[in-house]
């Protein structure tokens, strides 16, 4: 299974929920964050989807993606786990580059908090996303779950019930 944007953004936050989505515990579905994220997602830009394409390739899927200036455009829904969402970014990017897709750029936005924050790929980053892609396979071929956060670090997670059901909050 390749590694993809979800993969790369959960080994940012947290390697439990990375060793779990990559084993099919998968609970985003449950989610509401997740859930009003997707519909940010949706309804920010609707003029979008007439004018840049989604495109899947690799085991990533962006947002949209601009051929005409080379644009990759990524939406989230808040800004708390920026560090991610960069490093998410810079892998797509890294991902396209691979797949002789050269000199894209991209963009991070925002739409709530009406903030952009463009994403460019250096030659430092690319030796950064390769030591990542060999940590991620680390985590992901374990036998055993690594263990959780603390708990401060866990309360808005998709993950949370899951993680501490039955723990001493």
């Amino acid at each position: 299974m390749p590694i993809t944007g979800t993969h790369f953004n959960y080994y940012q936050i947290c390697h439990r929920k990375l060793w779990l989505f990559d084993h099919s515990i998968q609970l985003e579905h449950t989610s509401e964050l997740v859930e009003m994220g997707t519909l940010i997602h949706e309804t920010s830009y609707p003029q979008r989807s007439e004018r840049f394409e989604e495109i899947e390739i690799e085991g990533i899927k962006l947002d949209f993606y601009d051929p005409a200036h080379r644009v990759v455009h990524e939406i989230k829904k808040s800004d708390k786990k920026e560090n991610a969402h960069i490093e998410q970014l810079k892998y797509y990017l890294y991902v396209l580059e691979k797949n002789g897709i050269v000199g894209v750029k991209g963009v991070l936005e925002y739409p709530k908090l009406h903030h952009t924050l463009p994403v460019e790929l250096t030659q430092n980053d690319r030796e950064i996303l390769e030591q990542h892609l060999s940590v991620i396979h680390s985590i992901i071929e374990r036998d055993t779950c690594p263990p959780p956060l603390s708990i401060s670090k866990c309360t808005s997670c998709s993950y949370f019930d899951f993680c501490w059901c039955g723990e001493d909050e």
